[in-house]
């Protein structure tokens, strides 16, 4: 039997491969791990900055608070700032887009 990479996508993350699609024109996809996942201690503010930029921040902090991704910059927030967002009960809709206006 034939595996269907896009049926996999749904299975594992939950989210069609339509949901997932704003991952191929990211600008973290085009450049290295190392601005979105720095040392501790370290500055976000160059990975902020493309966030900024990018098209899919949005989807991009939807899918980190929807996967409660802990560590790294995701739609343009940090670990930190993702973790008071969802403490302050504000990780809804209207929160993210605050969060990404």
């Amino acid at each position: 039997m034939p595996i269907d990479p896009m049926n996999t996508i749904t299975t594992i993350t939950g989210r069609t491969w339509q949901e997932l699609a704003w991952q191929e024109n990211a600008l973290c996809a085009q450049t290295g791990p190392e601005f979105f996942f720095p040392a501790p201690g370290s500055s976000t503010r160059e990975a902020k900055q493309l966030c900024g930029a990018c098209e899919g921040r949005r989807e991009c902090l939807e899918y980190a608070l929807d996967n409660d991704e802990r560590f790294g910059v995701w739609g343009g927030l940090s670990e930190k700032e993702r973790e008071r967002l969802r403490r302050s009960g504000a990780a809804t809709t209207a929160a993210v887009s605050a969060a990404t206006a």
